[in-house]
């Protein structure tokens, strides 16, 4: 019986999210986890998901769970991390710099609408 594209996320969301060691599954600081480790650690346990059909469930999730890096070697859950192999604060870091690095100052829009 083949398993249903919510089935699976909930799995994904379980493993990503908070035990990657269910499966013998690491994930780095930022929780990406290398996609042919997943499938085939998944596979050892019984949970037979191919590449298709994991982008299936990526792409198709209404509430954008994961992601899949740009080289497509990877994926992350996107939030709610209880795994202490993922160090929260720092991804809670870069995003806070982020936004540092691309709102510009204030001093600048008062001079830029001043100009305007």
């Amino acid at each position: 019986m083949e398993k249903s594209l919510k089935q699976i996320s909930k799995f994904l969301s379980y493993i990503l999210r908070h035990h990657p060691e269910a499966i013998g599954l690491t994930l780095d600081v930022n929780g990406w986890a290398d996609i042919d480790e997943l499938l085939a650690k998944a596979g050892q346990h019984g949970e037979i998901i191919d590449k298709h059909l994991l982008y299936e469930v990526v792409s198709q999730n209404d509430k954008k769970r994961f992601t899949i890096s740009d080289d497509g070697m990877k994926i992350r859950a996107e939030q709610g991390h209880s795994t202490k192999q993922v160090d929260i604060e720092y991804i809670e870091k870069q995003n806070r710099l982020a936004f540092y690095i691309m709102a510009p100052p204030v001093d600048f829009w008062i001079l830029f609408c001043n100009k305007v």
